[in-house]
Formats: C-alpha cells, structure tokens, sequence
C-alpha cells in the first residue's frame, strides 16, 4: 500500500459511513488488502491495477459505493475515521 494521505482516509470513511457497523471492520480490512494488492501490480506491471487503481487507499475506496463526506463532528462518521485510524496505527511504522 503506498503512503497515506488525508484524502485516502476521508475516501475510505465515506465507504464505510453508509455500511451496518457490523460490516465495516471487514470491508475495510479487504481495502487495505485491496490497496497493497495493486501497490504490488503496479510496481511489478509499471501500471494502475484494473480494479483497485495505483495502490493507495483512496483508489481502492473508489471501487466501492460511496456517500459524500459528512461533517466531522458527525458521531457515526468519527467513528469511521477512528476505525480507519487505529488500523492504520496497527501496521508497521513508516520511516518520515
């Protein structure tokens, strides 16, 4: 998966915002999957992935239905991007 940038995260949460809360820990596993995926494609075939784009989260996100971004102060998106959050606090550190 490459870097990720704020866009990545909010494109990720307006995927799981409209989801039962119930299947949004398995979706957003399969993104994150998703995103390293076509990171690996890209790298190894020069070019997007078909299906999940250039590797980033954001481009996996997009595969999906989606809803426009909410404010942050909404409870149940806040609670997407901290889902989001500590998945990604949970990965191997990248060097800054």
């Amino acid at each position: 998966m490459r870097r990720v940038l704020h866009g990545d995260v909010s494109a990720v949460a307006c995927v799981l915002y409209p989801l039962q809360k119930s299947d949004r820990a398995g979706l957003l596993a399969s993104l994150f999957a998703q995103a390293d995926a076509a990171e690996i494609y890209r790298t190894r075939h020069r070019g997007l992935h078909p299906v999940w784009g250039d590797g980033s989260l954001m481009s996996a996100a997009l595969a999906y239905p989606h809803t426009s971004e909410p404010f942050l102060d909404d409870p149940d998106y806040a609670a997407c991007m901290a889902m989001i959050f500590t998945a990604l606090a949970a990965l191997k550190p990248a060097t800054c």
